[in-house]
């Protein structure tokens, strides 16, 4: 099974984040690492723009929670790594590491039943104490790579 690179989560206790960086970890370790889509209404407003990284450009609370729903079931254990938060204004920035074990067609590749990965970082932009609109970056490149290859490593490398 393919091993993940050594980085650590950030302190997610609720009492140590501010009330915006904690609606970004109920996104990603409720909503996305527990699939709990019933907490979608609290945490985004009804008509939010959704951006993913793997591609999906969504509106709204519906179709954001099949995108959940479809990427959970596509990736067995499907995990969020918050490692970086950023807060500025009316905005969340971070980077995370998202990983599952592959169980169903990924990007036209058959399930290999290993574990993949990819980088992201995000952009939340919140109105008031919800999230309006949600831009993710993600490296889709090597998550690709990483589907095409039973090596993590991509072609690159310092010489």
């Amino acid at each position: 099974m393919r091993s993940l690179p050594e980085e650590n989560e950030i302190d997610l206790n609720p009492s140590h984040l501010s009330t915006r960086k904690n609606i970004v970890r109920v996104f990603y370790k409720d909503i996305w690492d527990q699939q709990k889509v019933e907490l979608i209404p609290k945490v985004f407003h009804q008509n939010f723009t959704f951006r993913g990284s793997l591609g999906p450009v969504l509106i709204g609370h519906e179709q954001f929670k099949q995108y959940v729903l479809w990427l959970t079931e596509a990736l067995e254990d499907y995990t969020s790594d918050i490692l970086d938060l950023i807060e500025e204004g009316d905005q969340v920035s971070g980077k995370l590491r998202f990983h599952g074990i592959h169980r169903d067609l990924f990007f036209g590749h058959p399930p290999t039943q290993e574990r993949v990965w990819w980088h992201g970082a995000p952009i939340f932009t919140f109105e008031g104490d919800k999230i309006r609109d949600l831009w993710v970056l993600g490296d889709i490149y090597g998550l690709v790579k990483r589907l095409e290859t039973s090596e993590s490593a991509v072609e690159f490398s310092v010489r």
